[in-house]
This record gives structure tokens, sequence and C-alpha cells, in this order.
């Protein structure tokens, strides 16, 4: 998907060459020509879209870039997405997408659906929390009863089949239909034709309940290197399932707000989105900092009489403030990832402050011993900058250390996303404390 690629399908578009156009992208990828699309204005991408078959039409719509996939549904009618794209999706990508669209035209969509059983499933969908499994799970799957023998079994698996493009697992139910088990393939063809499904299934799979965050769906699915997972309801029945491959989905729309809320940005935005809205996400974060700076240079401009003495340890300004928002930030980080990937608990919080500080400890002794040694040498062992600053520094990487665990981890617990401890706010701070407590301790040395 090269720039000339491009160039050339915009000219044959201006040329209405559709012939040519549907030659080049017959044997596209779904996920390549929603590309190209992403990178044409919206009645291109429509003109693009006239040349394919309802089922490319929709796996490409699905594979499309959020906000360009917006600005083309918008100039779309209501009537044209539930039959052109929806009724050809699975009900989770179905959901994602009428879910972007405001009320009135979510409405007339579901309107237009002309399968009801498929409209219905989408409307109870739309009622469950987007960060949930219930928002996340779709229904298509292949269902069979624990009481059907197997000739039964194979008969209705080879009927639900045939509206599928996937098949991850067959999943067993009882008559009131509570999940119970999942039917394995190779049963099927070992096991005798007189046995009933439930004397050859899997009993008690893993599964999530509807209102399960999606973080932890996330979890299990890696943790048990399943490729989907059976979604209940509040007493068992079986309602759906979640995939790997919208698992994966989620994972990196996570780390992308995650790492975007870590870098100071207070909501998710992308390169080519407004100057408003890029300013609007960066600018909290960047006030943030200019208060804390103008607190910063209020502590020491209380300090005038202490540089007057001592002019020289305004040099190592930079290296307190520095070094306190290294060192806060790596411990938030590893706090994070740790929180992240469940390999940490939030109820361990003094547990792991007691670990951090022992790191804390072996680090702030050798920074500081390696610094006392350079200023013994510059300034002499008599200079107060030799040892103010060494135990400045020390008591600075202790603090942030602590602080920079402490931090995340009661964020965790007030249900707060700790990504926000790995960004300014720790370094801020951490720049802040770090100025009071190397003025405080160099006038007590003084």
């Amino acid at each position: 998907m090269n720039e000339e690629f491009i160039d050339n399908i915009k000219e044959l578009i201006q040329l209405k060459e559709a012939d040519k156009i549907k030659e080049l992208i017959s044997g596209l990828h779904p996920a390549d020509i929603a590309e190209l699309c992403d990178e044409l204005t919206p009645e291109d991408a429509k003109f693009i879209y006239r040349l394919m078959d309802n089922e490319t039409a929709a796996d490409v719509l699905v594979e499309m870039d959020e906000d360009t996939r917006k600005e083309f549904l918008d100039i779309l009618p209501p009537e044209i997405i539930a039959k052109r794209f929806v009724d050809y999706m699975d009900t989770d990508d179905a959901v994602d997408l009428i879910r972007e669209l405001d009320e009135d035209k979510q409405e007339e969509i579901l309107s237009h659906i002309e399968d009801i059983e498929q409209a219905g499933d989408i409307v109870d969908l739309l009622k469950y929390d987007e960060n949930t499994a219930g928002g996340l799970m779709g229904t298509e799957m292949v269902v069979v009863n624990e009481n059907w023998s197997m000739p039964e079994c194979l008969k209705e698996m080879r009927h639900q089949a045939e509206d599928l493009d996937d098949i991850y697992y067959i999943y067993v139910i009882d008559d009131d239909e509570r999940l119970r088990g999942v039917f394995p393939l190779k049963k099927m063809i070992t096991s005798p034709s007189v046995s009933k499904v439930k004397h050859v299934m899997k009993k008690a799979p893993l599964s999530v309940r509807v209102d399960t965050p999606i973080d932890e769906v996330v979890q299990t699915i890696e943790k048990y290197d399943l490729v989907a997972i059976p979604v209940v309801d509040s007493i068992g029945r079986l309602v759906g399932q979640i995939t790997v491959d919208d698992v994966m989905d989620e994972v990196r729309e996570q780390s992308e707000r995650d790492y975007q809320l870590a870098s100071g940005l207070s909501q998710d935005v992308e390169m080519d989105d407004s100057v408003f809205r890029q300013t609007s996400a960066r600018l909290p974060w960047l006030l943030i900092g200019m208060v804390g700076g103008i607190g910063n240079s209020m502590i020491l401009g209380n300090f005038d009489a202490t540089f007057a003495a001592h002019p020289e340890m305004a040099l190592y300004i930079p290296l307190i403030g520095g070094t306190g928002g290294n060192v806060g930030t790596q411990s938030s980080a590893l706090v994070v990832q740790g929180l992240a990937n469940n390999s940490l608990n939030s109820k361990d919080t003094y547990k792991q402050i007691a670990k951090e500080a022992v790191v804390a400890l072996i680090n702030a002794t050798i920074i500081s011993l390696l610094v006392y040694i350079y200023n013994f040498v510059r300034f002499g062992p008599t200079a107060t900058v030799t040892y103010s600053v060494s135990i400045s520094l020390f008591a600075v990487v202790m603090f942030a250390s602590i602080f920079g665990t402490f931090v995340p981890m009661t964020l965790e617990k007030l249900k707060i996303d700790p990504a926000i401890a790995t960004g300014p706010f720790i370094a801020i701070t951490n720049d802040i404390i770090g100025m009071m407590l190397y003025m405080g301790i160099t006038v007590l040395l003084s």
C-alpha cells in the first residue's frame, strides 16, 4: 500500500475507471483495502465501496480507522448502512459500528435490519457497558445440547456452521441454556454414535460473566492460551463468546490509552486529529507542569541567602530534580505494569513498598556515593556542597522510589487508572519535593 498505488487509485477514481479499480483491489485483503480507504476522502471511499460485494465491504468497514469510518458513515443513509454492511457483519462488529453513531441514527439503522433475530441480538448487546465482556462479545457460535446423540449433534453442528466464518469451540448447554461444557471435535470422531454429548464433553469450561471487566477477560485468555472464551449471564446461561481477535484489538487500544496517559495526554488523540483536539489533550498537564515550575521557583526564591553563601549549590538543581523524576517514573512504571498483567495485587501495597525501599536504598547509596566522590575531588572535604548534595540525593531517591510505588497502587485501590502515575504527575511531584529536601538539608548543614 505505497504512495504510488494510492495516487494511482485516486487518479482512477477521478477518471471513473471502475473496472480498472476493481481489478486492482480484487486480490487485496480487506485490511489492505481499509488502509487504502483511510487515505481517501469519504466520497472517494464511497466510490470504492460500490465496487465490492457486500461481505467484502462489511469486512473492510470493520478494519477501517475508527475516525475515518465515522466520517464515512456520516455521509451514508441509515438504510444503506443496515443493508449493505450490518446485515453481513458479526454481531460484535455491528455493535462496535453502531455504538459510534448518535442515538437517532442507531434507531434508524436497527429499523432497517431485515433479520429480526440479528437486530434483537444487537439491541441486547448495546445495553452492556462497552468495557465489559458483554460489550465485547459476539453471539455467533455453535451450540449443542448435552442430551443430543452424536448423529443429532453432527447434523445440528453442520446446520449452524453454514452461517459462521470461523468455529473456535463447540459449546454444550442444558435444557435451560446454561453452559455445561465444551464438545471436543476429536470425540465426535472417536465416540460411538449412540453416546450422548454429555458423556463425552469436557465439563466445567472456563467462562466469564457479562459484567466482567475487559482487563480480566484479556488476562484469562492470555493465562490459559485460549482462542475464545464463552460468556454467561448471572445464572450461568450461555449468551455469547469473545474471540482472541477482539481481545487483541482491545489490548492494542488499552496500550495506546495507557501510553498517552503516561505521556501527559488527557484524552485519546491521533496524529490526524484537529488542532483544537490535540491542544485540548496536551494543555491540561502542561498547565499543571507550569504551576509545578512556578512552585519550584517560589521554593528556591526563599533561599536567596543560601545561594549567595554557596553559589555552587545552584549547579545541582537539575541533578536533584532529574534524578527524582527518573527514579519515580521507573518505580511507578514497574508497578503499573505489574498491576496490568496481574502479577501484582493492590493488596500487597506495603509488601511492595518494603521491597522497593530495599532497591532504593542500594541505588541511593551508589548514586550519592559517586556524587560525593566527585564533589570531594572538586570542592574538597569541608565544602557544604560536598556532603549536602549527596545527602539530599540519597533522600530524594528514597522518597521518589517509595512515592512512585505507593501512588499507582493507591490509585488502583480507588479504581482510578494507575497509568496516570507514570507520567507528569510523578515527575512534577518529585521535582517539588526534591527541591524542598535539597534546600532544607542544605540549610541544616550550613
